[in-house]
């Protein structure tokens, strides 16, 4: 009966394959480790093969798994579907809850999100902080969070065909930097100015590698040293215990400017630009979504949101990514 299978199993086998580690994945789905253990097994059962290789210390997705994973993903997606349709339906209502991940208190999505709210006072937003989009955009393949907001082009291609996208922003690229540092003294801070810098792009933190490889991206030539890995960083004061002891400056945006005992500073010669996105599950129908996708328009417009600078600069592959990007919210 493989192909009755229960979507909660697929649910099970995405969250290990993702996270390669069954405590992480058992957290995730906010289930006991040993019952998702026993889902996989139950899967690979009825599939009647193996899907995951794991001893004592490691886990990896077999040939098998790796090729059923994108299949599962579409399916997962389509589920998801299928539940928004019917949401939809005459009679049916579509009061429920739209869930949104506005990454940062310090970002886009706040602002959008408060804006949607004012707008479409009768529907009910529900709000997260997933920090990066790297995390945030399997929660929405999986169907567990509707909206977010991030830079697309690092996403997994099997990740992002399960997503519908569209471009809202660039966002000014600045340093923080402590308030003895050399170059706090400047109003703003030339890129070449940071070469011989180690400076913190959360690298280590799995929820927001996109932002790490942006970071890659925009130091690579110049001389400037990404901070090595180092775990998530919770919390405002946790944040500035790190990095203050370590002596790094961190690459940020120009929202970012409340965090004590640092110097925020814009990046420029040239103007790093940062894609914001708009990111909801493929197929997604709710007035929520409109009313986010009209409140990210209003703004976007009035304060130049999507305005280039001449000297401005973009990764390659943000550069294709947000080519054409005009998917439009429902």
């Amino acid at each position: 009966m493989r192909h009755d299978t229960d979507p909660r199993l697929l649910r099970a086998f995405v969250a290990v394959a993702e996270e390669l580690h069954f405590t992480r994945a058992a957290a995730r789905l906010f289930v006991a480790q040993q019952a998702l253990s026993r889902d996989i097994r139950r899967l690979e059962r009825e599939w009647g093969r193996p899907l995951f290789q794991r001893d004592t210390r490691h886990v990896s997705l077999t040939a098998e798994g790796q090729r059923l994973l994108p299949t599962v993903r579409q399916v997962l997606s389509a589920h998801a579907e299928l539940g928004e349709d019917l949401d939809a339906a005459p009679g049916a209502g579509s009061d429920r809850p739209l869930v949104v991940d506005v990454a940062a208190h310090a970002s886009t999505g706040p602002r959008v999100l408060e804006a949607a709210r004012v707008a479409a006072p009768g529907v009910e937003f529900v709000l997260r902080f997933h920090s990066g989009l790297a995390r945030a955009a399997t929660e929405i393949a999986d169907g567990r969070l509707d909206v977010s907001f991030g830079t697309v082009a690092g996403l997994p291609p099997a990740v992002r065909a399960a997503l519908e996208h569209r471009l809202i922003r660039y966002d000014r690229v600045a340093v923080l930097l402590p308030p003895d540092h050399r170059l706090a003294a400047l109003p703003r801070v030339p890129l070449a100015a940071l070469s011989g810098e180690t400076v913190y792009a959360a690298a280590g933190n799995e929820d927001t590698t996109e932002w790490t490889d942006y970071a890659r991206a925009l130091f690579a030539g110049r001389g400037i040293e990404p901070a090595p890995s180092f775990p998530k960083l919770q919390g405002e004061l946790e944040f500035i215990r790190v990095v203050r002891k370590k002596g790094w400056s961190v690459l940020a945006n120009v929202e970012f400017s409340d965090v004590p005992e640092m110097a925020l500073r814009p990046l420029t010669d040239p103007v790093p630009l940062a894609p914001v996105s708009m990111v909801w599950r493929r197929g997604l129908r709710h007035p929520g979504l409109t009313a986010l996708a009209d409140a990210a328009r209003a703004i976007g417009a009035a304060e130049r949101w999507l305005e280039r600078p001449s000297d401005s600069w973009l990764p390659e592959a943000d550069l294709r990514t947000t080519s054409g990007t005009g998917a439009t919210a429902h």
